[in-house]
């Protein structure tokens, strides 16, 4: 999928580079053991400790960064508040509240807030993203994408083009391995459909008059990748790497490549239930309590998606940090995953508190009524309260 962002992006006049803030870019621990981890990750997890050092350095002392909105109009609201600050402003402690709710935000709040916002910028009423040919839907940046090297700055190849439009990468492959010559009669021109008119787009000076040749088919598929890659989005994406960069400036990031960005922005995709189990706490019950048992029953019994709505339900995050359930933060630092049994009426839903990523739920007489509640609580509700 290939981002766009809206035209009136570029309009925002230039900002000064800000100072590294401090940014949670991953659920990691600051005194995190190199042992735990595989070898693989090893070198990345030193990395982000000393990245995080760098930028604990530039931490704002005080004030807040405080939007409120309503979960309604929650992209425009936010569009508008968060387009009004000054760069430094989003160094800040994160404080949301949504209209009209008695939440408070301890972090749990403003990881609902990321989560609803980035669903609602998928809508394509907004025309920010466009589909990649295979209609892969996915929330995260797809790790095989082009974005993550972009954002690095690091160029970009033909086998990136592969997740973003397969038929074209085969056909860009064939003219670089067969002998053109009196095959194709192409120009240094492409044409592409855009709201349904058809727009011609020199791939260099008068590309319309030169032809591609054996000889210069290699200059001919690298200005053509490069042209898909921002096809008609170039100021758009140089104002979304500006944004990004305001906030994590590029030269923090060399060492870092396009995999381990990934691990650092979204975590961990898939869920280990064992490492869920091993890192959670339990509160007035205990790991023989019918609610423990018949709980990881009923995550045993989820797919994956309905593991991480569950996850997303109970922590405010879909993903699982890079070290496992054990990184996972609450308000004030690293707090594991905890089941509460409560004395409730058992016609209750199970409620999560996002801020301490705990669920409590109520004493239910059996498993089917258990996975049936919890079932609903993940797919139909949403929301804060202070009891």
């Amino acid at each position: 999928r290939q981002n766009q962002l809206k035209d009136h992006q570029q309009q925002q006049q230039p900002q000064q580079p800000p100072p590294p803030p401090v940014v949670p870019l991953c659920q990691l621990p600051d005194d995190v053991d190199c042992l735990t981890v595989p070898r693989y990750k090893r070198d990345l997890v030193q990395k982000l400790k000393i990245l995080r050092q760098e930028l604990s350095q530039q931490q704002p002392q005080a004030g807040h960064c405080r939007i409120e909105v309503s979960r309604e109009e929650i992209f425009e609201e936010s569009y508008r508040q968060v387009m009004k600050m000054r760069p430094k402003d989003l160094w800040k402690r994160l404080m949301i509240k949504f209209r009209g709710e008695e939440g408070l935000d301890y972090g749990g709040v403003a990881r609902e807030w990321l989560y609803l916002l980035s669903h609602e910028m998928l809508n394509p009423y907004y025309g920010l993203f466009q589909y990649s040919r295979d209609d892969i839907y996915t929330l995260q940046i797809n790790p095989d994408s082009a974005v993550n090297p972009q954002l690095l700055g690091k160029p970009i190849t033909l086998d990136d083009m592969e997740s973003v439009d397969p038929d074209l990468h085969n056909s860009l492959v064939w003219i670089l391995e067969n002998d053109i010559t009196a095959v194709l009669d192409h120009t240094f021109c492409v044409e592409h459909s855009a709201y349904g008119e058809l727009i011609q787009h020199e791939l260099k000076p008068n590309g319309k008059t030169i032809p591609v040749t054996e000889e210069t088919k290699k200059e001919y598929v690298r200005l053509y990748v490069n042209w898909r890659f921002l096809r008609g989005i170039e100021a758009q994406f140089l104002a979304l790497q500006k944004g990004f960069n305001e906030v994590i400036p590029q030269h923090l990031l060399k060492t870092f490549d396009e995999k381990e960005l990934e691990l650092i922005v979204c975590g961990l995709g898939k869920i280990d239930v064992n490492d869920w189990k091993s890192n959670t706490r339990l509160k007035h019950c205990t790991a023989d309590s019918n609610i423990v048992k018949w709980f990881w029953k009923a995550v045993e019994s989820f797919d994956e998606e309905r593991r991480a709505r569950l996850l997303q339900f109970v922590t405010g995050s879909s993903r699982v940090p890079l070290q496992g359930f054990k990184a996972l933060q609450g308000a004030a630092g690293p707090r594991l995953f905890t089941i509460h049994q409560i004395d409730a009426n058992t016609n209750n839903l199970p409620k999560a508190h996002t801020c301490f990523n705990r669920i409590d739920i109520p004493p239910y007489e059996s498993y089917e009524k258990l996975s049936e509640k919890l079932l609903t609580a993940i797919e139909e509700t949403c929301g804060f309260a202070v009891e």
